[in-house]
């Protein structure tokens, strides 16, 4: 799982990326994490709030500091969803 926080480094933003870490870590996640910080990368990326959330290239939080209550179950949603389309089950319906 690939996860970006996206924005410029802002208190707001340090805030997302250390919720996002410590959601990781009491999950025990293998996750690639990554800050994106540069503006031009934002709009590349479809962001137009900052912090944003992108997991593997979908944007999921923008404009608002995600809790890490809200992070885990998030995270723990894609990873049954990417259990069940790896065995080749349906997606279940959001």
């Amino acid at each position: 799982m690939k996860i970006q926080v996206v924005g410029p480094g802002c208190p707001r933003c340090q805030a997302t990326e250390r919720n996002v870490l410590d959601a990781c870590y009491t999950l025990q996640l293998p996750a690639e994490v990554e800050h994106v910080h540069d503006p031009k990368e934002f709009a590349k990326l479809g962001v137009r709030f900052t912090p944003a959330v992108i997991v593997d290239g979908r944007i999921l939080i923008s404009g608002r500091v995600p809790s890490v209550a809200e992070l885990q179950k998030l995270f723990t949603e894609l990873q049954k969803a990417s259990g069940e389309s790896e065995r080749g089950e349906a997606h279940p319906r959001t």
